[in-house]
């Protein structure tokens, strides 16, 4: 993905590029090796998105404030965006498994594996 793209991609996240993502989504690049070179950036955007959607959304947490909650509801559609469009299903699928089980986990108070474990795994399904 060229740095144009990813500028689209983060045009209303800008903020969030400076506060950590940018650092998130490299941490994924690693993770995306096994898959075709052309969509190893967005892969890794997709999933450094759901992290830090999830993350200012505070699942398990205390309530977010309004404006947290829309931006990580907008870093959310903007991953499914991103793996629909370039993800296989299997991916999505794993993707969306992995945030359901820490969404089922976090109304139900319970415990469960770390976002970036699972994600790493969605990553890795084919």
């Amino acid at each position: 993905m060229s740095v144009a793209v990813l500028d689209r991609e983060l045009q209303r996240l800008e903020g969030l590029w400076a506060d950590g993502l940018s650092e998130t989504y490299r941490s994924y690049l690693d993770q995306v090796a096994t898959h075709a070179p052309d969509v190893q950036p967005r892969l890794a955007l997709a999933a450094a998105l759901v992290e830090v959607g999830l993350r200012l959304q505070g699942l398990g947490g205390p309530a977010a404030p309004p404006a947290a909650l829309l931006m990580g509801d907008l870093c959310l559609a903007r991953s499914s965006r991103i793996l629909t469009d370039s993800a296989t299903r299997p991916v999505q699928i794993a993707f969306a498994r992995a945030v359901e089980e820490l969404s089922g986990a976090a109304a139900s108070r319970l415990e469960s594996r770390p976002v970036r474990e699972l994600l790493v795994q969605a990553l890795a399904a084919h």
